[in-house]
């Protein structure tokens, strides 16, 4: 399940630095913000998934435990 979702980060990523370069290219200062709002997603992706997949694998040892 890693392997789509840092394949979809990276996509992101590329997309980001592909908005800002136009943005530093047409000096436009939306395309900049867009580019910073695309990589601030790409990093609350990673952060999201590692948060979850920390509480599944405790929620897991801790059904495992109880029973």
């Amino acid at each position: 399940m890693l392997i789509p979702i840092l394949i979809f980060d990276v996509a992101l990523v590329a997309w980001s630095l592909h908005l800002m370069q136009e943005a530093f290219q047409k000096q436009e200062f939306s395309l900049m913000l867009a580019g910073t709002l695309v990589s601030l997603s790409a990093a609350a992706l990673m952060v999201v998934y590692f948060l979850m997949n920390n509480y599944v694998v405790y929620m897991s040892q801790a059904t495992i435990n109880s029973l």
